[in-house]
Formats: structure tokens, sequence, C-alpha cells
């Protein structure tokens, strides 16, 4: 097994990652028109439309010259003017990311955002090479240590040219700062002293003549006031003046250099990969799992010897070195890399969460439902609960369940059902703890009622011709539930199910950020804390995961809705 070296290159700028993008969109519609071509247009039509994916099918059907005219108008109204609408977008988000700036930095503009996407796989790939440089064996390990160590003397003369472009880069970026400064702050002293100066003059002039008004009239007093009035006024203007002349000179000072910020960029990947570099020589030696467990099988042949050598004093103390030897290595051999929770694993957790609480919830929910639909005197009882239960945020709901949760399991380390969890192949990784499960009850908890409600709705609204061909048949209740109610209320189940599973994945965020759950929630908590410089375009990133991810479980929702929907049913739209 040979590991191979990722390294990092800077992120692409948008005119090059344009081209990709059409090009990626020219494969995929040749793939569509490759598909059309091979399965036919009548079933590629239908498959897409099981799919939801409609905007697609104007395509199927130019291929095949059936009404160009009116494919043409579909396809830019379906597929042209959304990109359009998107390219907008990203200009209006390139224009309004230069004016807004926050506490946390300036809101990242797209391609910062894509930086920090490349900047999180990047983290998420090499953290998998330390991984299995942790696991190497033998030559392997010995090929991928040169390797490492040949890059590492390779960028030592990159990482000085780059730090010395930095210097030269900040030094050229001060001296034009302060071209462009030089006359504002000259102006600004100038007046300053002016101002200074003559707020100290009307100052003295108005002590002088305090004594006067001081004996004086109420006419003389009152012309004094008008005096001490004007002189704040005047004094207010000379300072918008100074405060307008220093906000140009902040303006200018806070500026990022494009030249400093493009070799600091390339200062950081060099910085980055000499860092993951100088790790993964680490897990390929002193920091290996084969190499530790050689080095304490050392030892413990040169215990085994002192043991055998020993006397009777010492004998019992060479045997309890021997045994926490033996003990060390079998750790060892069952350690693993300690590796962090990094986006794709933590989005893994999220779905993996937000579908246990689905499934939770869906139980609970459809027998409800159903019992609900079969028996108005059932729906009355259950009207006040869902009437109360339905409006609770899932706020309320996460601390009551993250406590009930630690009462049953308390410690987790210790806990059957949690040791039982970690020990299951392909679950285990995540490690299921009271927190995911709470945040799995509110999920549950929070999107129930649209599958029970929809569910009811499509158990009662069967046909009453259906019922009353199964009284004559004499179906059974059960026979008349799986064979005549159920698939007719199948369709608005499913759209109950699509609902509820969107509400859940909203939901889930949510329980993740307050419970702290390993997931998205927590990813996006974290970074707010974090401070770092790249923790809002990382946020930004978490956004649009987010959504894509919300896409995906909705698109796949609608093709289980479609399977199961009839012609004209409503949920077939």
């Amino acid at each position: 097994m040979v590991l191979p070296l990722l390294f990092h290159f800077p992120p692409q700028s948008p005119t090059k990652t344009k081209p990709m993008v059409v090009l990626w969109i020219v494969l995929a519609f040749g793939l569509l028109v490759g598909i059309a071509s091979f399965a036919g247009k009548h079933k590629t039509v239908k498959a897409i439309d099981v799919a939801g994916l409609n905007f697609l099918t104007p395509i199927v059907r130019l291929c095949y010259g059936e009404e160009p005219d009116k494919q043409i108008r579909d396809i830019t109204r379906f597929i042209i003017v959304p990109l359009i609408a998107i390219g907008v977008f990203t200009v209006a988000w390139y224009g309004i990311s230069e004016k807004i700036y926050t506490k946390s930095g300036k809101l990242p503009n797209p391609q910062e955002t894509w930086q920090s996407a490349s900047s999180i796989w990047s983290f998420h790939t090499r953290e998998n090479d330390k991984q299995r440089a942790f696991n190497l064996t033998g030559e392997a390990r010995d090929v991928e240590l040169e390797k490492i160590q040949a890059r590492l003397e390779e960028i030592k003369p990159i990482e000085t040219e780059v730090n010395q472009n930095v210097t030269d880069a900040k030094a050229a970026a001060e001296e034009a700062m302060s071209e462009r400064l030089a006359p504002i702050q000259e102006r600004y002293d100038t007046l300053y002293a002016d101002f200074k100066a003559a707020s100290k003059k009307r100052t003295d002039n108005l002590d002088l003549l305090a004594s006067e008004t001081a004996a004086g009239s109420e006419e003389k007093k009152n012309e004094y006031i008008d005096l001490v009035r004007e002189h704040r006024k005047q004094s207010d203007v000379e300072k918008n003046e100074l405060r307008e002349l220093k906000a140009k000179i902040k303006e200018i000072r806070d500026k990022k250099n494009p030249d400093v910020e493009a070799a600091l960029l390339n200062q950081t990947a060099i910085a980055e990969e000499r860092q993951y570099l100088s790790k993964m020589r680490d897990q390929l030696s002193k920091s290996n799992r084969e190499e530790k467990i050689t080095k304490e099988t050392t030892k413990l042949d040169a215990a085994k010897e002192k043991f055998y050598s020993a006397d009777a004093d010492s004998l019992m103390k060479e045997a309890t070195n021997i045994v926490r030897t033996e003990d060390r290595i079998n750790k060892i051999a069952e350690s693993g890399y300690a590796k962090p929770a990094t986006l794709p694993y933590q989005v893994y957790r999220s779905v993996l969460c937000v579908f246990a609480g689905f499934l939770l919830g869906s139980v609970i929910a459809i027998p409800i439902g159903v019992l609900c639909g079969l028996s108005k005197t059932f729906m009355a009882a259950m009207t006040p609960f869902i009437a109360i239960f339905k409006p609770v945020s899932p706020i309320v709901w996460l601390p009551v369940a993250l406590i009930i949760a630690s009462a049953f399991i308390p410690d987790p380390d210790k806990h059957w059902f949690t040791q039982w969890m970690w020990d299951l192949p392909g679950l285990g990784q995540y490690k299921i703890n009271p927190a995911f499960i709470a945040s799995a009850v509110t999920v549950a908890l929070c999107s129930l009622w649209a599958t029970m409600v929809n569910t009811a709705f499509g158990v009662a609204s069967v046909d009453e011709d259906h019922i009353n061909v199964a009284k004559v048949l004499r179906l059974g209740f059960w026979s008349r539930l799986f064979k005549i109610v159920l698939p007719s209320a199948l369709p608005l189940v499913f759209a109950g199910l699509r609902i509820s599973l969107g509400v859940g994945w909203m939901v889930l965020i949510a329980a993740e950020l307050l419970s702290s759950s390993e997931g998205i929630g927590k990813f996006v908590w974290d970074q707010f804390n974090n401070g770092a410089s790249d923790s809002f375009a990382k946020m930004v990133v978490v956004v649009f995961v987010v959504g894509i991810i919300g896409l995906a479980l909705d698109r796949m929702m609608i093709v289980f809705q479609r399977l199961v929907s009839f012609d004209g049913a409503p949920t077939a739209i």
C-alpha cells in the first residue's frame, strides 16, 4: 500500500474555475443525451419526472426533435434564466461583501468562500493521510517516509522565497499606503493645529468677557450665552471635519492590498504543507504504531533477559515490568489514530442523526395517524395533544430530551447500550452518546406532526367505493387496512414524510449547536467561537452544505413520493 501525497495548492481563482464549471455542465448534458439515446425518450422522460428533475425534460425532447421552438423556450425558462439569476446573485454577493464589515471580519465573497471550502476539504484529506500513515507497516512505510522527507527538502527554498515575497509585498504596500496617506495626514495635522489654536482663542475671549458679563445686565448675559453656543457649534463642526479625515485615514489603512493577500495566501499554503509533512513524518516514524510496537518489543526482550537472570529479591520487580510492557504493547496494538472531527465526518453524523430521528418520528406518527383516520373518536382524543405539542420549539424539547437521555445513560463509556452501538460496524465510529440521542429525539418530536396529520387525512379520504368493495368481499380489518386503506393513503403519507424530513433537517442543526453533539451544528458553533481569520468564510460554506444536503434529502423523498403516487393524485405534482 502506497500512501498518496496530497499537497495543498492555493485555490483557483474564479477565472480558472469558470471553464471547469462549464466543462462539468457540458459533460452532464452529454451524459443526459447519451442516456436518452440508449434508454429511449419515454423511459428517460419518465425517470426524470419520477426524480423531480423536470427542467431536464426539454433537453431530452429537443434531442428527439419534438417541437424545437417550444423546447428551446422551456430550456431558456427553466435552465438559462436560473443560471442568469445565479450569476446576478454572485455578482451582487461580490459587491455587497466589500461593503459589510463585522466584528468577525469582512463578509466573505464567493472566491474567499470557495477557498475556505478547499481548505476544509484539504484538512479532511490530510487527516485521512495521517490516519493511513499511522497504520502503515513494512516496506510501504519506508517508501512513504522517503517521499515525505524528500518533499520536506524540496519546499525549504520555496518557503524561503515565499517568506521573502511576503516581506517585499508588505514593504511595497506600506510605501504605497504612506504615499496615499501623506497629503491626508498632513491636512489632518494642519487642521488639528489650526482648530486647536482657534478653539483656545475663542475660549480665552470668553474667559475675558466672563468678568464683564457677570457684572452686566441680563441682556449682556444672554449675549454671552449665544457666544458660548456659537463656540460649541464651531467646535462640533471642526471635530466632524477632523473625524471625517480620520475615517479616511482608517479606511486607507484597513484596505487590504491584493499583492500582500496573494503573498500571504501562498505563505499560508506552504506553511500548512510543511506542518502536514512534519506530522506525516511523525506518523511514519516515532508515532507510527508498528514503530511503537517494535520499540516496546525490544524493551520486553530486555526485560525478559533481566527476569531470567534475576535473583529472588528482584524477581517480582522484573516480572511486573514484563507484564506492564506487555500491557503497553496490547494497548498500542488496539489503539488508533486520534483523528479530529472533520466537516465530512460531522456531515455524515448529522445525516445519521436526522434519519434516526426521522425514523423514530415516523414509527410514532404513522400508526397514530392511521388510527386517527380510521376513528373520529380517536382523532378527537388526540387533537388536544397535537394542538399543544405541535407548536413547541426544539429549543424547549432539547434540554428535556438531554436530561432524560443522560439519566438513562449517565456514563456512555460504561453503559451497555452505547458500548454495543460503538462495537457495531459502520456505526461505531460515530460514537452514539446521550447528546446524539437527545438530538435525534428532538428531531422526532418536532417533525412527526406533518406525517401524522397527512397520514390521518390520507386514511380518512379513502374512496368510499373502495371501502364498500372491501365489505362486499368480506375482507377482515387487517386485509382491508393493508390492501385498501394504506395503498390509497400512501401518496399523502409520503407527502407528510417529505415535509417531516425537511423540518427534521432544520431542527437538527439547532439541536446539535445547543447540545454540543458532534455534527454540522457543533462545527458552526466552534467556528463562531474560534475567531480565526477564515472562520466567517467557513460558516458561509456550511450554509451551502446544509442547503445542498437539504435539497438532496428533499429530492430523495420526491422520488419515493412519485413512485407511490397515482395519476391525478395531488402529491404527484
